[in-house]
């Protein structure tokens, strides 16, 4: 599955009641990945369409301002695009353990892979925050619950598969591209992790590398 830009320009939420005239680090950046006129220079119109960017994935202050953050998600989108229907290109993760379950904490991207055959993604992920990063490394899948309630956190954790003490795959209701991201798991869309838990069972392996920006 190639990864899309997820937010069309035209369907976003309402906008923000205020709106920054200032132009920010990251302006012919932002500029560019919108299909904004690229002149470095702050207009009503980019600010707009930037304020879209930031409410659809919770990018705050929702101000339109063209900073760190929302540059570094931007920049994220880019590189999943990129890896189109080859994201093992670099032979990061391993192809000679059978069906495994890749986590690129780099690219913010997820696949599962039978030796060197692509069989399900790429597809974005929300890992580990600061402080809370995602532990890299070969694990297994060894614990596995539909319908998991974590008592840590008070949460629902859908589609649950444990793979590394309590960091899982499962499924969130927010984008994954929300800032800062999880307490370490690695978060899915419904559908991606529904996927996953078809694709996957106990003593499967999972294999995670990169760093994730931000972190």
């Amino acid at each position: 599955m190639i990864v899309p830009l997820t937010v069309a320009l035209g369907a976003s939420p309402a906008q923000a009641a205020s709106c920054t005239t200032s132009t920010g680090p990251y302006q012919k950046q932002v500029e560019k990945f919108m299909g904004r006129p690229v002149d470095g220079k702050q207009s009503a119109a980019d600010c707009k369409a930037i304020q879209t960017f930031q409410r659809w994935h919770g990018i705050t202050p929702t101000i339109g301002y063209a900073g760190e953050v929302t540059w570094r998600t931007m920049n994220t989108i880019n590189q999943q695009r990129a890896a189109g229907k080859n994201p093992n290109a670099a032979k990061a993760c391993p192809t000679n353990k059978g069906r495994i379950a890749c986590v690129d904490l780099t690219r913010q991207l997820s696949w599962i892979q039978d030796g060197a055959k692509l069989v399900y993604g790429p597809v974005p992920v929300r890992t580990g925050r600061d402080k809370y990063e995602t532990r890299t490394g070969s694990r297994k899948i060894y614990h596995r619950n539909i319908n998991h309630w974590s008592t840590l956190y008070d949460v629902r954790m859908p589609y649950a598969q444990f793979f590394d003490g309590g960091q899982a795959f499962h499924s969130v209701g927010v984008s994954m591209y929300n800032p800062p991201g999880s307490r370490g798991c690695v978060n899915m869309r419904t559908a991606d992790a529904k996927a996953y838990w078809n694709m996957l069972k106990n003593g499967d392996d999972v294999f995670v590398y990169g760093r994730k920006p931000g972190t």
